[in-house]
């Protein structure tokens, strides 16, 4: 496109995401690349073996983009998108994934934070179809207002990274099915490279469409924490806060204070939700936005009860296994 910018003069920049059986979402993916502000110089594509027709839905957009297509039948994100990187050599390389649409300043405003980093992580946010979907956005994603920088561990979803780093840290793991970008975060912040954030750089995802989708996806989540040893003590407050919830529900038929406990528990449990949620709600009719309302304690419970069958899962994984070696790019 004629008022596209050009790449910056540091260096090429390729984007790179990996598909499996996304024909619902790629054109809107692929169409959102297209119409950025900061052309990309390659579209490198893994396709992990899909069989509906991604691929040749992929292939019609070679007039629109400078694309680079791959296929690997079988393989995981981590492996997809290792053999992306290994398929390009420009500089800086851009993450995304299957599934999303992206605003049109999206690249460039992860090219002008990365002045002063060898990392940039972009922002996310929900796209709902539904009700449902409106309440789990809301639910567990933070709004931008909400990230600290400092500490933000972006998701590959919207991502900026120089390649050399990508290869100095050993790539993806391989080994991980879930949780695989933090680990690839935390190995980048542990080789000392600088991080930036960057607010503007939006990708859009439609959030899981119904209760079961998302149990299992936090099950899988939580599964991935356990495998790849992370966030511990978190894991163990949840553990916790929920067995002094058993002993408190116990003692409510006499004990007034128990009843305070709780309600003062409640509204800490869902009060960000709610204030995520409540500017969203204008001019939904009164009974669907009363249903979001209700939907909030309900996705903050599965969600927390799906983590905390999946953690261990994770952790027996890891103990009767050798201790996974870093994939090599």
């Amino acid at each position: 496109m004629s008022d596209q910018a050009d790449p910056p003069p540091r260096g090429r920049i390729a984007v790179v995401t990996t598909l499996l059986n996304e024909s619902a979402s790629v054109d809107a993916l692929l169409g959102s690349l297209a119409e950025q502000t900061l052309r990309p110089t390659e579209v490198v594509i893994v396709d992990g073996g899909s069989t509906d027709d991604t691929w040749a839905r992929v292939q019609r957009w070679h007039e629109h983009l400078p694309l680079n297509l791959l296929t690997r039948p079988g393989s995981g994100i981590s492996e997809g998108r290792n053999l992306a990187f290994r398929a390009t050599s420009a500089e800086w390389v851009a993450v995304t994934d299957g599934g999303v649409w992206l605003e049109p300043g999206w690249l460039e405003s992860l090219v002008q934070a990365s002045a002063d980093a060898d990392v940039v992580g972009g922002f996310f946010t929900s796209d709902p179809r539904s009700t449902w979907e409106l309440a789990l956005g809301a639910t567990t994603l933070p709004d931008v207002g909400e990230v600290r920088p400092a500490a933000f561990l972006p998701s590959s979803r919207s991502l900026l990274v120089r390649r050399a780093a990508w290869e100095r840290v050993g790539g993806y793991p391989e080994w991980l099915d879930y949780c695989e970008d933090l680990v690839f975060d935390l190995a980048l912040k542990a080789a000392g490279y600088r991080f930036a954030f960057a607010g503007g750089a939006v990708a859009h995802f439609r959030p899981r469409p119904s209760l079961r989708a998302f149990a299992t996806q936090y099950f899988r989540y939580a599964r991935g924490d356990g495998k790849a040893d992370l966030w511990r003590r978190r894991h163990a407050i949840r553990y916790a806060t929920y067995a002094a919830l058993f002993l408190l529900v116990r003692k409510l038929p006499g004990t007034p204070w128990a009843w305070l406990v709780l309600g003062c528990g409640a509204f800490v449990y869902t009060r960000r939700p709610y204030e995520r949620l409540r500017p969203r709600l204008g001019g939904l009719p009164p009974a669907t936005a009363l249903q979001a309302l209700l939907l909030v304690p309900v996705i903050r419970a599965v969600g927390d009860v799906a983590k905390m069958a999946g953690y261990p899962v994770g952790v027996w994984w890891r103990l009767t296994r050798e201790h996974p070696r870093r994939g090599t790019p």
